[in-house]
């Protein structure tokens, strides 16, 4: 048994803090500030659920429907899945994935961070 701080990264939209990196399994904390956005991505191998602690986010697909989750709500992403996350209001996610956490094809970034850009 190993207590340690989590390690906080910082992005343009927030930040995340990584509760967990092991070999099997990732566990993070997504604060997303209100009216930012992630890109436009998917994962290659990558799957992820999702549970919002706190705010209303809406996920953006790549056909462009919208599903709007409140506190309480959860998702599954699984790889080749294109989606975006947008925080209508101030938001907190808990999220657990696989454990590449690299593992991200960006289509569209306000930020400059798309392959593409």
């Amino acid at each position: 048994m190993e207590i340690k701080k989590p390690k906080i990264v910082e992005k343009p939209w927030g930040r995340e803090i990584w509760l967990a990196h092991e070999g099997e399994y990732a566990g993070k904390i997504l604060e997303i500030k209100k009216d930012e956005q992630s890109s436009l991505q998917y994962h290659e191998i990558k799957k992820e659920s999702m549970y919002v602690l706190e705010g209303t986010m809406k996920i953006i697909t790549e056909d462009g429907s919208e599903h709007i989750l409140n506190a309480g709500d959860s998702i599954t992403i699984l790889p080749g899945e294109v989606h975006r996350l947008y925080a209508i209001e101030d938001l907190r996610i808990i999220e657990v994935s696989t454990p590449e956490l690299d593992d991200v094809v960006r289509l569209e970034d306000k930020y400059g961070r798309a392959q593409n850009q």
